[in-house]
Order: C-alpha cells, then structure tokens, then sequence
C-alpha cells in the first residue's frame, strides 16, 4: 500500500507543496501526483534557491527520476501547464496526462470573471468552479485533455501506469491542494468555501488510486493560518501581519501574499476547531506544523525549535490532542520530532 496522501488541515498554505517535494526525496517516491485546479499554487525552493510557485505540476517535478501525473479528476489551464513544463525542465517522458483530465476554457474564467464570486466569497477567478459545474452539467461542449492539441504528447493511461509503479512496490506521492476548511463537503462555513472536496479520500479518488492503496496520510499545519484576501469566510482570532512580524521578532517585516493573485492574506492565531475536524475526516498518520519561524524568528538560526517555539507546539499537541511529528520553518526546512528533540537538548 505505497501511497502518501498531502493535505492541509486549515484554509490552504500550509507549506503543502514544501512537504510533498521532501517527502519524495525522503520516501524515494517514483511518482509524484497533483490533484485540483491552477486556482491554489504551491512553492518549492529549486536547487539554486529560487523559489518556484507551481498551480498544475506537483513540486517534486523538480526532481531527477520523479514521474509526474495529472489524474482525472484535475482541472487544467495548458498555458499555465506547459509554461511549468518549460520552467522546470521537465521532459514530455516524465510526464502523464489522463485523458479525461479537464481543461479550462477562456470560456469558464469569462464566466467567472464576469461573476460576484471575487467580492461575494473571495474566489480566485481562475474558471475553476465554473470547469466543475460545467462537468457536472455533463456539457458535451466541455473539452477534455484527450482532446486538446497542445496536450497530445503528454495524454497517455495514467491508471495502469501507476498500478505497476505500486504493484512493483514503488511509492507514490499524491500532492493535495488547498484545506480542509475549504472542503465544499466538510467546511463548516459553506458558501465560504471551493469548488471541490478536500479530503484525502477525494485526492485519492481524483488521482485514480483505491482507498486500499494508502499507507500514509501527512495533515500539514501552520501556525497561523490564513485565508485569501476579501470577504473570504470566518477567520476566528483574525489578526494582523504587523502582529505575527512583532511577536516573531523578525527584523524584517512578515508579510504574505497570495501565490495566485497575489493579494494579501488574511491572517489568524492558531485555532483547533478546523484542526480537530480535519483530523477526525481524514486520520492523519503525520501531522506537519509549518511557520514556527512566525513564532519565534530565532528558529531560522539555531535550525531548531527555540523554548518559546517548542512551548506554542505543546500548545497545538494540547489543543488538537495528536502529537507534531515534523516542524518546519523558512521555505525549505523540516525537521523529525527526533530531529528536533535532538537540537533542543543541545541547546
């Protein structure tokens, strides 16, 4: 059963996409697979230490030897996809499309463009929700991956390759987007909430893969979580960045902008309640808390969890009752529990 499921446990930008590029390199994963829309980007830092921000390929895309896939249930933009493609290197043999993969039109982003989705729940406007609706309307005008041109060369089975990958025991990493507070299923704040589920169980789905398959599902954390900019949902505990910047202590303002519409996020204390929930849905194996540089900015220096950062995680485990098995902090940093015990008792 090798398959690593990713997922956020608030309203998306846990470092989702952070976790799923080490978890590959960690696990020795062959297959590295993204699941949703371009309306969410994920960020991986390349081995120059530029960061990249990704909407369609998964993050491990910018590994050697990963093959990359885009199962059925993913919505694509091929501009957006092949500008990816060309970013990151990564040659057409790498890569599986499934044919019934769909693609978002100029149509579908008009059609929400022209919307009040922006003021009425803070969407992205990216023709996301109105691809799904479109599907779910069973338009025979939808186009599909097996359809587009500009796709053809990377349109193969994606089902039967990943099959042998696991029936060879060879791992697979499923990259989910967004957060459980968004679930269009679970959320307790619907309408404020996406076009799709997103729970490990619609991942799964999405890619094509059987609950059966699964051995590992990694909720990953921040420590204050955010919502995008605008009338976006319930933010329990809202708070500014000039707050998250002063109590970190960070010499440098801290800030974060949205890696789609680059808008200022919304900003909170960390909360248990969506937590607790996501927890219950999804039975973590793994729970990552990401940020602790937010905590305290001393974390970056001493590459460990500092007294104040360690106090705030006994806090979390406290709160959602689990315990945190990985701690991460800058872009590119995580650390085992080990790992962290470790540096804290060398201090």
């Amino acid at each position: 059963m090798p398959v690593t499921v990713v997922i956020g446990g608030q309203f998306g930008s846990e470092g989702k996409g952070k976790v799923a590029h080490l978890l590959t390199q960690e696990t020795g994963a062959s297959v590295a697979v993204r699941v949703g829309g371009s309306n969410s980007g994920h960020t991986v830092i390349d081995p120059s230490g530029t960061p990249i921000i990704l909407q369609q390929l998964p993050t491990a895309a910018i590994l050697p030897n990963v093959t990359c896939v885009i199962g059925a249930g993913s919505y694509i933009k091929p501009d957006i996809l092949l500008s990816e493609i060309a970013r990151t290197g990564l040659p057409s043999e790498r890569l599986l499309i499934d044919p019934n993969a769909m693609i978002v039109t100029e149509h579908e982003q008009i059609e929400e463009q022209t919307s009040s989705l922006r003021q009425s729940i803070g969407s992205t406007l990216s023709g996301t929700g109105a691809a799904v609706r479109r599907r779910i309307d069973r338009d025979f005008s939808v186009c599909l991956a097996k359809n587009n041109e500009h796709l053809r060369e990377f349109v193969k089975p994606v089902v039967p390759f990943m099959r042998n990958q696991l029936e060879a025991k060879h791992r697979i990493i499923i990259e989910g987007t967004q957060g459980f507070g968004l679930s269009l299923l679970h959320s307790a704040e619907y309408p404020y909430v996406t076009s799709r589920d997103t729970t490990a169980a619609a991942f799964v789905s999405e890619a094509g893969l059987s609950p059966l398959d699964v051995d590992q599902i990694v909720l990953v954390l921040r420590a204050f979580p955010i919502r995008v900019s605008g009338n976006s949902g319930p933010l329990p505990y809202e708070i500014d960045w000039q707050a998250v910047s002063s109590e970190s202590g960070s010499s440098m303002p801290i800030i974060e902008y949205t890696s789609v519409t680059k808008s200022i996020r919304r900003v909170a204390r960390f909360h248990p309640d969506v937590v607790r929930q996501a927890i219950m849905v999804n039975r973590p194996t793994h729970i990552i808390l990401n940020h602790l540089d937010y905590i305290d900015k001393s974390c970056c220096t001493l590459n460990a969890l500092s007294p104040k950062a360690l106090r705030f995680v006994e806090e979390v485990e406290s709160f959602i009752g689990y315990p945190i098995d990985y701690f991460g902090f800058e872009p590119s940093s995580l650390l085992t529990r080990e790992q962290a015990e470790t540096q804290i008792n060398l201090l």
